[in-house]
């Protein structure tokens, strides 16, 4: 093994495992060199070599140090890794957890498994599903950055991660693992802002937000050492944490000049009627009213939104391989994976009922006070009047979906060696099921029943459904005085939506590499020959979608829109192939020069064809030194998600509309390119969430992403036991498959009034672009973005022996990150996200991550390990002078400031077979920065919880046994 990969995993061999009589199976007898396949080639090598793009290594013991156990947070821990789906995700989850490299998406970076692809994780999203892995299984994370598409295909852009798993092991382990968090309410800043509205604060918490998990881990030789078997199932449990539970996250934040306040939503409790004489609330039991002040009436959303889901896993994995002779292997596993999770946020109600027309408030609704018919205008029988009501569900408790996913996914396929040659065949399965059911949902219909209400024959209150005969169910709801609502009323309303679906996939492939140097072909300089290596693979993906009428008439009013069902399959056929070339070894200046080329063609079902290539070179002048450098051209086809969802309506985060409030900032010129008549200009209502419609689908003509990754590094191993790598990458993604933002199509209608844009603008009837299913701007996906990212990774490890104390290390990664330009139209200048976050940037893009560990293995059987995380901080991106990003930012929102973590585990050997560990991770309990500007996705409670550690300190110990 090389010194500079051997050096990367040193903060894990620092923590080495005590040997048992559990292991894993014994390697190839001495003498007989194995040939191995390392990440970003195939081409099988005796020895070692990190080639001439960078691999970063996470090993076993740095995963135990980590104290996680869920594979999303070990990658979130990586300086390379950004924010994606997970578990602390609760509005727009898909239950999955997905890694996204460089911050360029998920479905930008392949995930593969033992060198295999993962299937699409969801119906919702296409991206591999992390919880799919077995964590307790992992041996190591090889992570390679920049594109690797020519050697594994379609959507290597940001990189590859692949998992190499425990396939061989010998004995018996169990582990036993609990894990909870500590924290002191110490947010003074969002306390104040939560006293002054009377909201209620939680107190200190000893253990809360806990986990639980146990694992079995099976294995044995058979037939004589020439087979393996190795079982491996295990089951955790997530407990959920609301966000009533921190004080940072107890009440939705507003912000302006004074500071925080406690602001939310306009569908409120008691709720907002906005009639002809402004907008009204309801006072008390009889049925008067109050004006509504939006300081000190929107709805707290917060409170019971889950900071942490709660799940529910069950992971099973099995692997056999046997020598059939000297020159045939065979080998094969099965996976499954079953997880059940609740993704619960504030409740359903009326987000926006149209009382008007046909739907009026008639004078005869005998629900209505004296007061109410006369804010509303009813002096007569038989007049109506207008009203649009945003009234939250506080009766019928949060939304709920409740989300499971199941995998199953098998292997077999041959492997072997013949003279020189070496040949690996495949076949692969995989489908993943998925079901929600999307609980305590307000049905529109059922809504505008309920609201109409009459007098029965009996002369009591009835809706006029039951009493025409057209909905003999109907039961009134009475939101127009305090406390009137009804069990009865609740049953009848609320509306589960049914969705479900499955993802399939199926691959079928080999390849054949060689030493060529066997035959003599090899240059005269190099005392290696020419590696060889060609394949062919087919993929066939296929993913269906199926909605219950609930979701796709857009009857629920809290879903922003209609959810429809998608069906759609295909298949690629390729050819790849790769070469390397020793040109010259062990000369003066010259220690090794070698070159490698790699090449894919892709022909899709679809219609479409890829071409994906890359070359590297690798120089070291001395052994102590090398240079890489390596240029890849990777492509990614448009997923089925992508291509064939129908169009719907979701929602788009924003600051604010420009054309909203009593005092504009745009003018009303600008405001009448969008829709705004001059009556409604400084009349429309903002939504003080930040929350607006956009329509979003599919698009059968998208072309091919292409991108072009070039990296550029040095490798310094001067003295023993000391690696340092220095690696600059640059990643520059075309076409990009994504819609024109929302917030781009607006401002770009204000400032120019070009038609192109001003025509995708709906405003609705009252002006705004969220109140009514009716307001939205035009966002399909289109071939018209590009990305490019530059940035610099360090590594550097080093590990030396003390004496009698035993042994120490120290490893650091880091990642600089000099630029994240986005280009959202052709023509366009790109705007720069580097350090920042906010609507349009979105996840916070820190300038420098590290993750630095110091580690000491004693020989007292006690191994401890020290980690500083560092996450500098990021600015709101109105503070940039790019005139896409440029706006106001008020001070509190200015800044989310930097983080440093510490972190702190230990592990102790209690008998030869019994070996206890534990640490704390975030040891003094920091609380995530926080801001009102975080939006919704990756948003969540004030702040970015896959990013920061938002729980508190995490206490975590385990136990595991090995016979």
């Amino acid at each position: 093994m090389s010194r500079s990969i051997r050096l990367m995993f040193l903060s894990g061999l620092a923590l080495g495992m005590h040997s048992a009589s559990a292991q894993e199976a014994a390697p190839a007898p001495s003498g007989e060199m194995e040939k191995i396949v390392v990440t970003g080639s195939r081409i099988r090598v005796a020895t070692v070599t990190e080639g001439s793009s960078p691999i970063t290594v996470v090993g076993a013991a740095d995963i135990k140090s980590d104290g996680v156990k869920n594979v999303e947070n070990l990658m979130n821990n990586l300086p390379q890794v950004f924010a994606d789906q997970g578990g602390a995700i609760s509005n727009g989850s898909t239950g999955t957890a997905t890694v996204n490299l460089r911050n360029l998406g998920a479905d930008r970076t392949l995930v593969l498994v033992n060198g295999r692809r993962l299937p699409q994780g969801s119906p919702l999203s296409t991206a591999a599903d992390l919880n799919q892995i077995p964590a307790g299984l992992i041996k190591r994370v090889e992570v390679l950055s920049g594109g690797a598409g020519a050697v594994y295909g379609s959507d290597a852009v940001a990189g590859v991660i692949n998992f190499i798993m425990n396939d061989k092991f010998e004995g018996v382990q169990i582990d036993v693992n609990v894990s909870g968090y500590n924290h002191q309410q110490d947010n003074d800043v969002v306390s104040a802002a939560v006293r002054k509205r009377n909201f209620a604060l939680p107190g200190d918490k000893s253990f809360d937000a806990k986990s639980k998990d146990v694992s079995l881990l099976v294995g044995g030789n058979f037939a004589d050492g020439k087979g393996n078997a190795t079982l491996y199932a295990g089951y955790k449990q997530d407990d959920p944490l609301l966000q009533s539970q921190r004080d940072f996250t107890s009440c939705a934040l507003g912000s302006s000049a004074a500071g925080f306040a406690c602001l939310g939503s306009n569908t409120s409790f008691p709720g907002r009627f906005i009639t002809d004489n402004g907008s009204r609330t309801v006072a008390d039991a009889n049925g008067n009213t109050r004006a509504y002040v939006v300081a000190t009436d929107a709805y707290n959303y917060g409170p019971i939104n889950y900071l942490q889901r709660p799940s529910d896993r069950y992971v099973f994995n099995a692997t056999a391989n046997y020598e059939i002779n000297d020159k045939v292997q065979v080998y094969s596993s099965i996976g499954f994976h079953n997880d059940r999770t609740v993704a619960q946020i504030a409740p359903s109600g009326l987000f926006g009922l149209d009382m008007s027309g046909a739907n009026a408030v008639h004078f005869e609704n005998p629900l209505l006070s004296a007061d109410w018919k006369r804010q509303l205008g009813l002096v007569a029988p038989g007049g109506t009047a207008d009203a649009l009501i945003f009234r939250r569900n506080v009766e019928g408790g949060g939304r709920q979906a409740d989300i499971t996913n199941t995998s199953y996914r098998s292997q077999i396929g041959f492997k072997g060696d013949i003279g020189p040659w070496s040949y690996d065949v495949f076949a692969q399965n995989a489908r993943v099921s998925y079901t929600e059911v999307y609980k305590n949902e307000f049905s529109k219909t059922r809504a505008f029943r309920a609201m109409d209400v009459v007098l029965d024959g009996s002369g009591q209150p009835a809706c006029r459904s039951v009493v025409n005969g057209t909905d003999p169910n109907c039961v009134p709801y009475n939101i127009w005085s305090l406390g009137k609502v009804t069990p009865e009323a609740l049953k009848y309303l609320q509306t589960p939506g049914l969705r479900s679906g499955a993802t399939t996939q199926e691959i079928q492939g080999g390849n054949i590499s060689a030493d060529l140097g066997e035959y003599g072909w090899k240059l005269p300089t190099s005392e290696q020959g020419i590696g060889l290596s060609v394949g062919l693979e087919r993929r066939r993906e296929e993913l269906e979608l199926e909605t219950d009428t609930a979701f796709s008439s857009n009857d629920l009013f809290g879903q922003g829109g209609p959810s429809f069902g998608v069906a759609g399959q295909y298949t690629v056929k390729e050819i790849f192939g790769e070469v390397r070339v020793p040109l010259m070894e062990k000369r003066p200046f010259v220690d090794l020069l070698s070159m490698n080329a790699s090449y894919r063609y892709s022909d899709y079902s679809t219609g479409k064809t890829t071409d994906s290539y890359g070359v590297g070179v690798e120089w070291a002048p001395v052994r102590q030194a090398k240079l890489r450098a390596s240029y890849q051209r990777a492509a990614r086809a448009a997923n089925i998600v992508e291509l064939f969802t129908p169009a719907g309506v979701g929602l788009y985060d924003n600051d604010e509309d420009p054309c909203a409030g009593t005092s504009p900032t745009a003018s009303l010129a600008q405001c009448a390119r969008t829709g705004v008549t001059a009556a409604q200009y400084g009349k429309i209502i903002d939504n003080p969430s930040g929350q607006y419609n956009q329509l979003t689908g599919g698009n059968v003509n998208l072309s091919p992403e292409e991108a072009d990754s070039f990296t550029l590094g040095l490798v310094l191993e001067p003295i023993k036991n000391l690696s340092i790598t220095l690696d600059a990458f640059s990643i520059d993604v075309k076409d990009v498959i994504a819609n024109v933002p929302a917030t781009t199509t607006l401002a770009k209608c204000l400032e120019t009034g070009e038609a192109a844009f001003c025509s995708l603008i709906h405003r609705d009837n009252i002006g705004t672009l969220w109140a009514k299913d009716t307001a939205f701007i035009e966002a399909n996906n289109l071939n018209l973005a590009t990305r490019k990212t530059t940035g610099l990774d360090l590594g550097a490890s080093y590990g030396y022996k003390v004496g009698g104390l035993g042994n120490f290390g120290f490893s650091i990664l880091g990642t600089y990150l000099r630029s994240y330009e986005t280009q959202d139209l052709p023509g366009e200048d790109a705007y720069d996200c580097k350090g920042f976050y906010g609507p349009t940037c979105g996840t916070p893009l820190p300038e420098w991550r590290h993750k630095a560990r110091v580690t000491w293995t004693s020989p007292w059987n006690f191994e401890t390990a020290f980690t500083w995380r560092h996450i500098d901080s990021v600015d709101l991106e109105t503070t940039s002078k790019h005139p896409k990003l440029t706006g106001n930012a008020f001070p509190v929102d200015r800044t989310l400031g930097a983080r440093d973590y510490l972190d702190l585990s230990a592990s102790y050997s209690l008998t030869k077979n019994l070996s206890l560990s534990g640490g704390i991770n975030n040891l003094l309990d920091k609380d995530p920065p926080v801001s009102a500007q975080v939006g919704s996705g990756f948003g969540n409670g004030n702040t970015y919880p896959q990013v920061y550690d938002a729980n508190g300190r995490k206490v975590f110990v385990g136990l595991t046994a090995k016979f």
